[in-house]
């Protein structure tokens, strides 16, 4: 029963939770905020970001800290299904008769760090689909349960993509969140370097277990939504369709496919857990803001007119919170774009008295995308 007990209690684990976890990693507030609230809220997370920037060290301190076990699968061109979801092999009893015997893979753990999850063929990257969703593995018509919490920690490098297989859309859907790590700043770089001159292994203490998880997790599901929230969520899903009956102006121009049904639901699940964190018992506004980032980035599929202008789908997701009328400041606060916002609302004429701007004056093509995206082209 959700009482103030229970947030009181909630708030102070979580507030141990980042504690720790800042002894490991240094800067990437956003990043770790967003792992954990995926994590509590039963989400997979898709992290892109170059080589050496922590995201290893990230999964194990998370696994230290939840006491959870952990596991690494280095995706490779060669890896096969089994090698991920294991295998029946044949042994002998006592009896000296053969027979079969199910030898469990590393997927049989609590947190799967899936490391450069696009190298490997689309064959292998079909093996976690089962896994992400139903939390389940089938091999040779028998299926297993996997342990709870079953969490999910992919990584990809977007610079080098030779000999990569892109990830299909199907299990891009499944991932509740995509997010970018930035290359550390000059003081963080500083505090990295000073940090790991002493010890190179990861410090965190346990403060979380999985039971106590999984009373997070169901204590967030009883976090109550308004009406007006929950139909903004809806409608921040739906304006990204440019076909569908509340598309956003954006949309029409620059979007080929919107987000799915999953991106609704990770919102209200994900932004429950949110203001948990932020010692709320409702949702708000700025929560779902905060969070379209990481849902909507990598379900929209931008169109090639997109592409030729440099529209990114963090540009077209701010336009999008502008237009529905909530936004709030820095929504995509985990991008590193988020300074390059495109404004596509005219300004008011009304509001520039005596201006020369209030002129009506014919505009060129290239002028209006210009004044859409505030790029010289």
């Amino acid at each position: 029963m959700l009482n103030e007990n229970s947030l009181k209690k909630f708030s102070n684990q979580s507030s141990l939770i980042f504690e720790q976890l800042k002894r490991d990693m240094i800067g990437q507030e956003d990043v770790v905020e967003n792992t954990v609230i995926a994590m509590i809220a039963g989400g997979n997370v898709l992290l892109e970001g170059v080589p050496g920037v922590g995201k290893t060290r990230l999964v194990r301190s998370l696994g230290r800290v939840f006491s959870l076990p952990f596991s690494r699968i280095q995706f490779t061109p060669d890896l096969m299904p089994a090698d991920v979801t294991g295998t029946n092999i044949i042994v002998k009893d006592e009896k000296g008769n053969s027979k079969f015997q199910f030898q469990p893979g590393p997927i049989f753990s609590n947190i799967i760090l899936a490391d450069e999850i696009n190298r490997a063929t689309p064959k292998t990257q079909s093996a976690l689909l089962e896994a992400m969703q139903e939390h389940t593995v089938t091999v040779m018509g028998d299926s297993m349960k996997l342990n709870e919490p079953f969490f999910v920690l992919a990584t990809q490098n977007p610079i080098e993509q030779d000999g990569t297989y892109p990830l299909p859309e199907a299990q891009m859907d499944r991932f509740m969140f995509k997010l970018i790590i930035t290359y550390p700043n000059l003081d963080e770089l500083n505090k990295i370097v000073a940090m790991t001159q002493i010890t190179l292994a990861e410090i965190a203490d346990s403060v979380c277990t999985a039971e106590e998880l999984l009373d997070m997790r169901n204590t967030a599901k009883e976090i109550p939504v308004a009406s007006e929230v929950m139909t903004y969520a809806m409608k921040l899903v739906m304006a990204t369709h440019p076909d569908s009956e509340c598309p956003a102006t954006v949309s029409k121009k620059y979007v080929r496919y919107g987000a799915s049904p999953r991106a609704a639901q990770a919102l209200i699940s994900a932004g429950k857990v949110r203001a948990l964190i932020n010692g709320r018992f409702n949702v708000s506004y700025s929560d779902l803001n905060a969070l379209a980032g990481p849902v909507l980035r990598h379900r929209i599929k931008a169109n090639f007119e997109a592409i030729t202008e440099h529209v990114t789908t963090d540009d077209i997701i701010a336009e999008i919170i502008k237009e529905l009328g909530h936004d709030t400041n820095n929504p995509l606060k985990d991008s590193s774009k988020s300074n390059k916002t495109p404004k596509l609302k005219q300004e008011d004429e009304s509001s520039n008295q005596g201006n020369e701007t209030n002129k009506e004056t014919p505009v060129s093509e290239a002028k209006q995308k210009q004044k859409l995206f505030g790029r010289n082209k």
